[in-house]
């Protein structure tokens, strides 16, 4: 089924995407770019690396960093703006990893959606919603049909309603607005904001480089999580 967002057709993900990748993947398995190397090249560059590093600690640096390091610069400054928006915000996790994952969903990041709808399931967001996450056709610009959110709370069902509207058609209604800071408060939406913001550049980083070699791989299914 197809539906009519922003002036075009757009498809449910879980509906297309393995068409999609059978019809864009290429065999070569590879990321776009090299990695950078997995330690620092230079004196210069030590100190990011390091503080890279910290952050992920217990688990070595993550092919996204090996990626981004390709400039230490801007490693250094998305590490430390993506550890604010995991670390320093008031919005439940619960919350916070529910819009991530959706982002995940509708840009089909792969390894964006196996991650942090895991840690959804973990903050306590039930295998019921994140099935509805996964499956649920775009909201577009607030238009949907009655009952393809049926079983999110209020405040799961606003979050997703503003994910999809930041991620697809960049204008949110006010309306949509309206509601989300009803039920959160005008601090957290901005936090929300910022972290849907965040996980967009997160993913189509991810997705345009195919970082991790994710692109040719199915999402986890929900029970897999």
């Amino acid at each position: 089924m197809s539906l009519r967002t922003a002036g075009y057709l757009f498809r449910p993900p879980p509906l297309y995407t393995n068409l999609t990748r059978a019809l864009s993947t290429s065999s070569n398995l590879t990321m776009r770019v090299a990695y950078a190397p997995s330690e620092a090249p230079n004196e210069e560059a030590r100190p990011i690396y390091e503080r890279i590093a910290e952050r992920r600690k217990p688990r070595p640096l993550i092919p996204l960093d090996l990626a981004l390091l390709h400039n230490p610069a801007v490693a250094d400054g998305w590490n430390s703006f993506i550890g604010a928006i995991r670390t320093k915000t008031s919005i439940p996790d619960a919350l916070k990893e529910l819009a991530i994952s959706r982002v995940a969903v509708l840009n089909k990041a792969v390894h964006e959606w196996d991650v942090h709808a895991a840690l959804a399931i973990k903050a306590g967001v039930s295998r019921e919603t994140m099935q509805l996450v996964f499956d649920t056709p775009v909201t577009g610009r607030g238009w949907r049909r009655d009952g393809d959110l049926a079983g999110l709370s209020g405040e799961e069902e606003a979050v997703v309603l503003y994910t999809d509207q930041m991620t697809i058609g960049v204008e949110v209604e006010e309306g949509v607005v309206e509601r989300l800071k009803g039920v959160l408060g005008e601090t957290k939406v901005v936090e929300l904001t910022a972290t849907v913001a965040a996980y967009n550049a997160v993913s189509r980083f991810l997705v345009a480089l195919d970082v991790g070699e994710c692109n040719g791989r199915a999402m986890k299914k929900v029970e897999e999580l």
